[in-house]
């Protein structure tokens, strides 16, 4: 029997679908005279709160998902600000998901308007199966998705932010190379702004730039994760779509390219990190049983620590006590701050309902 060693991996087919402004559009949809005016949803007027996410007619403002509601009226006076309605929100969700799983069981949703599909089995095309898709989603709901297509998941999201909204975009395996080379570094998961700044020093702003260092180079600099890198930047991710996955926790932290010298200067950064962290919740995982917050922090000497409590709700000054108890335990500048939350397993009991926005 001949060895089939040497023979290459089949070719996987992904597609990334992604809502356009979901929880927005779906308000312009049920609610006519708000078309092409700047709408958001989230954080009341009159309160202290975050907004889940805008259209685009706000986007154009400056106005962004995660930003406090009070910043997001100082950009846009004429914002219109909803509450949400995550019951309606979950409703259309359903006859989305429905829709996917007619073409494939391998479906693993990101959050209610976000999902990976693998439809390397499909006899269709990919790209023509993704329009269908999209076409459907638009006959059944009013709302419009956007697309990426490639061979494998790292690919395909950043595709399908390419030709937002109701557009799609297709990168062939053979185009990879090519696509990845253009790229800025940025665009990589995993790279947010003190790592960006880092390889901007080196000279590098594309993932072309970054492939001319060596995984040993990279590994170096960037310890674990540069040798991610190194396979990322030239598209490769081996990721499988996982339909029955669970995340079992959710945090946002933030490296400074500065050390924080004070208590109050690490509150300062918490109300931020708090705000980015309830609208995450709110987009990706409100429906699911909060067991436990925590704060972490790494200091100046590398050393970290962290500290979580059990049956509490995420609230700002719950998380600014941890903070507190947590820079106590040594006094060092910080320079990293995360806060997050811990999961119940699903189908397990509550334990703290994590309140909506």
């Amino acid at each position: 029997m001949p060895s089939k060693v040497n023979e290459p991996l089949p070719t996987r087919a992904i597609i990334h679908l992604d809502m356009d402004c979901f929880y927005a559009a779906i308000e312009v949809r049920d609610r006519p005279e708000l078309r092409g005016k700047p709408v958001g949803v989230g954080g009341a007027r009159d309160r202290r709160g975050v907004l889940t996410t805008c259209n685009y007619e706000a986007r154009r403002f400056g106005v962004r998902s995660a930003m406090p509601t009070f910043m997001a009226l100082q950009r846009c006076p004429k914002l219109i600000v909803l509450p949400t309605r995550f019951d309606v929100y979950r409703r259309v969700s359903a006859v989305i998901r429905a829709i996917l799983h007619r073409f494939t069981p391998l479906v693993q949703p990101r959050s209610l308007d976000e999902a990976y599909l693998d439809v390397s089995a499909h006899p269709g095309a990919p790209g023509a199966l993704a329009q269908v898709i999209r076409n459907l989603i638009f006959r059944k709901t009013k709302l419009t998705a956007s697309a990426g297509i490639a061979p494998n998941k790292l690919v395909a999201k950043i595709a399908s932010e390419l030709n937002k909204p109701n557009g799609q975009h297709e990168v062939a395996p053979g185009e990879v190379p090519e696509f990845m080379a253009a790229l800025p570094v940025r665009k990589i998961w995993g790279i947010g702004a003190v790592t960006e700044q880092k390889l901007q020093q080196r000279g590098i702003t594309t993932c072309g730039e970054l492939q001319r260092f060596t995984r040993v180079q990279l590994l170096h600099i960037f310890g674990k994760f540069g040798a991610e890198l190194y396979d990322l930047c030239r598209g490769i991710d081996e990721r499988p779509v996982e339909p029955h996955r669970e995340r079992k926790s959710l945090s946002n932290e933030e490296t400074f390219s500065s050390n924080l010298e004070t208590l109050a200067a690490c509150e300062e950064k918490l109300e931020e990190l708090f705000a980015e962290l309830m609208a995450d919740l709110a987009q990706k995982e409100m429906n699911r049983t909060v067991t436990k917050i925590f704060v972490k922090l790494k200091f100046a000497d590398f050393t970290r620590t962290t500290v979580e409590r059990a049956g509490l709700a995420p609230s700002l000054g719950d998380y600014r006590s941890l903070l507190e108890e947590a820079f106590a335990r040594t006094g060092k500048s910080v320079r990293l701050l995360g806060v997050g939350v811990r999961f119940a397993a699903l189908g397990l009991p509550d334990a703290a309902q994590l309140p909506l926005l």
